[in-house]
């Protein structure tokens, strides 16, 4: 019964912290990020982490890609493609060329160096996308830019450590990493095109109540389930699950519908959680190292991101909002720390840094998309 308590302490938290939040003029995702370190053990100590908790979470980050992927507009998503391959590698590059050196300088050999530089370039755009949905810039050539690029950027990261991992000893054969994520969109894509639409007007026929939600929640799991079985990670496949049904006549019905699913319970909990699970103990020692590590991480996605949105013809202020929306490294940098750890390639300590790191890109990004971004100013813009 513990978990009820907790789940309804949640609740009551994000919202009134999202409130205060939007009163002061920022994001209601900052809000919910900062009481949720307030709950956590670094602070108060009434949230510890659980596996259910765990759970309630991870459903909540599948969810709200869901919904970005459903308010996506797809010929934006296409006319987006040159600005996203060059976002993405841009907030790639500068990112592990600056963690390599930085690796070397701290004494680390080439590999662990390489290592450190591919955890700075990971992102995670979950917040990012929370945040545009709130701003009304979610379904735009902004928007669609920095979803497309995190799609590119998760797949090259991901085949990337896998390549890295094939030269400490890791039992990882880069062919068939490569090709599991072939397959997967390949699979995903015709799946999309093919199979959703079909299946959604099957479903829906049932005698049963809900019919159009749950055949779009399963959808969304299915897909979900299969990109992180397949090594490319679940939020991606929710995104392309989104995506497949927002080209149905299903479209508006189920973003309503999952929408308010979502946001009741499973997003604000998702959202919390980041804060709950932060640990700052043990971290006086190492504030200098923090305090760098921090300022590199927002400064190299935010200028390789945006440098990549000025040459495909964004303007500085709308580039500098791309590159601020990479910023949050989220899950996916949480996951290739633990690998690392696991594996030797970073230390402890250097662990319990990166941790404080992820959680502090992660409370930026709004802040920072908010200084960048128009609110519902640009909600439909001519793409070229």
């Amino acid at each position: 019964m513990y978990i009820i308590l907790q789940i309804t302490i949640i609740i009551i938290a994000a919202k009134i912290a999202g409130d205060i939040s939007r009163r002061l003029g920022q994001p209601a995702v900052l809000g919910k990020l900062v009481v949720g370190v307030l709950l956590g053990s670094s602070f108060l100590g009434i949230i510890t982490e659980g596996e259910i908790l765990n759970e309630f979470s991870l459903v909540g980050v599948i969810l709200l890609m869901f919904i970005a992927g459903l308010e996506t507009d797809i010929d934006d998503f296409k006319r987006a493609l040159k600005p996203s391959i060059y976002v993405g590698f841009g907030g790639i590059i500068v990112p592990l060329i600056t963690g390599y050196i930085m690796g070397k300088i701290m004494n680390m050999n080439d590999i662990n160096a390489l290592f450190l530089g591919m955890i700075l370039s990971a992102t995670s755009v979950s917040i990012s996308a929370q945040v545009l949905k709130e701003m009304k810039q979610l379904n735009n050539k902004k928007g669609a830019t920095i979803l497309g690029a995190a799609v590119i950027d998760d797949i090259v990261i991901i085949i990337a450590l896998a390549f890295l991992m094939s030269f400490v000893g890791g039992a990882v054969n880069i062919t068939i990493v490569i090709l599991q994520k072939f397959l997967f969109f390949l699979v995903a894509i015709f799946v999309a095109w093919k199979i959703v639409p079909w299946f959604m007007k099957k479903f829906t026929s049932l005698q049963v109540t809900q019919t159009v939600v749950s055949s779009a929640l399963i959808i969304c799991f299915v897909f979900a389930y299969f990109a992180e079985y397949t090594g490319v990670s679940a939020i991606i496949g929710a995104y392309i699950a989104g995506i497949a049904i927002s080209l149905t006549d299903y479209r508006t019905k189920v973003v309503k519908k999952i929408e308010t699913i979502g946001y009741s319970i499973f997003v604000p909990v998702f959202l919390t959680s980041i804060g709950i699970s932060a640990d700052f103990s043990g971290l006086g020692e190492n504030i200098g190292l923090l305090i760098i590590f921090s300022i590199l991480a927002i400064a190299t996605k935010l200028i390789g991101a945006s440098v990549g949105a000025l040459l495909t013809g964004f303007k500085l202020k709308s580039s500098l909002g791309i590159g601020a929306a990479m910023v949050s490294r989220g899950e996916v940098a949480l996951i290739m720390a633990k690998i690392g750890l696991d594996v030797n390639m970073i230390s402890s300590e250097m662990f319990a840094v990166l941790i404080v790191v992820v959680l502090i890109t992660t409370l930026v990004t709004p802040i920072m998309m908010r200084m960048f971004f128009d609110e519902d100013k640009e909600h439909k813009v001519a793409v070229s």
